[in-house]
């Protein structure tokens, strides 16, 4: 019987100290395998130090290394979804290239494949190197998302998982623009099964993710499954506008009955004021949702590929 195939897909940016121990390691889990053969398919994702350099050096060592390079840096969102286009495997394991994730976990992974599992995913027990504050807002944001919206998107989890090659055929048919590619992992739907693991420290360098990219992902998480913020914006109209009807019915009793004249330049300062915080909010999430339909609607590709190691052959 023909072996199976299992391919480890990795994006890549500016990794260039990672690259050696990730090889080493991954390569001593996926080798020692029975009946599976392996690639390791990294996805360069328009890196600026030597991670290409680096990953031709792998690949004229090693064909089992294959890599794709991305005409620029288009994000790790997209960078994976090239790595579902290209990966050949028929079971494919998605790791972080700082190796956080660590790869000694895939065998037990393939032990949950094999009977009968397509997402096998990683929930972490612990976040080794993170701050407090990164944690903190990790876990806010996972319960944000989980509130407002009705796909079951699972927390504490990242993209360290594998798939079968159903899972990723279903994965490679969302050609979004805009993506959230964890989202994509509940929307596809399939048996899933849950390991709980302890992340580690990143074994060289720095993260790419600062807090402002992190607020961007939240942001499309939010924004791509969900319609709470053009709901919240519609509640807090509703509200204002009641409150400021039931004030001006005030104000018009208080003058009739009492002889009262209307004052306070203050308070109608800051109502105005008020008012246009509000209206500018409401429309800064109508403006968010209308971003991302007017890049849909371009329907520009994904991305561009520089080179892909297997034409070679």
């Amino acid at each position: 019987m023909k072996n199976k195939l299992i391919s480890a897909l990795i994006p890549a940016y500016n990794e260039e100290e990672c690259l050696y121990e990730l090889y080493k390691r991954v390569t001593a889990v996926l080798s020692k395998l029975e009946n599976y053969d392996y690639e390791i398919l990294i996805i360069n994702d328009g890196s600026k130090d030597k991670t290409l350099e680096i990953l031709q050096e792998l690949h004229d060592k090693d064909n089992h290394i294959q890599y794709v390079n991305l005409a620029r840096n288009y994000g790790k969102e997209i960078a994976m979804a090239a790595g579902f286009d290209y990966v050949k495997g028929d079971v494919v394991v998605i790791l972080d290239a700082d190796l956080q994730d660590p790869p000694e976990l895939i065998p037990d992974m393939i032990s949950y494949y094999e009977a009968g599992y397509d997402d096998i995913y990683g929930r972490r027990k612990s976040r080794k190197g993170e701050t407090w504050l990164k944690k903190t807002t990790a876990k806010l944001f996972y319960k944000l998302l989980q509130k407002s919206t009705r796909v079951d998107i699972l927390k504490d989890t990242g993209d360290f998982r594998l798939l079968s090659r159903r899972a990723v055929e279903a994965l490679k048919k969302y050609k979004e623009q805009r993506r959230y590619t964890k989202g994509f992992f509940a929307l596809i739907g399939f048996k899933k099964k849950e390991f709980l693991y302890d992340r580690d420290s990143r074994v060289a360098g720095q993260s790419k993710w600062n807090y402002f990219n992190l607020f961007n992902l939240a942001i499309e998480g939010i924004t791509s499954f969900s319609n709470f913020p053009l709901r919240l914006s519609s509640f807090l109209g509703i509200i204002v506008a009641a409150f400021g009807f039931i004030y001006i019915v005030f104000l018009v009793l208080k003058t009739l009955i009492f002889g009262e004249p209307v004052r306070g330049y203050p308070t109608l300062l800051s109502v105005i004021i008020f008012l246009g915080g509000i209206q500018l909010l409401s429309l800064g999430v109508i403006g968010e949702y209308l971003g991302r339909i007017f890049d849909e609607v371009k329907n520009r590709p994904l991305y561009f590929v520089e080179k892909y190691s297997g034409d070679e052959e």
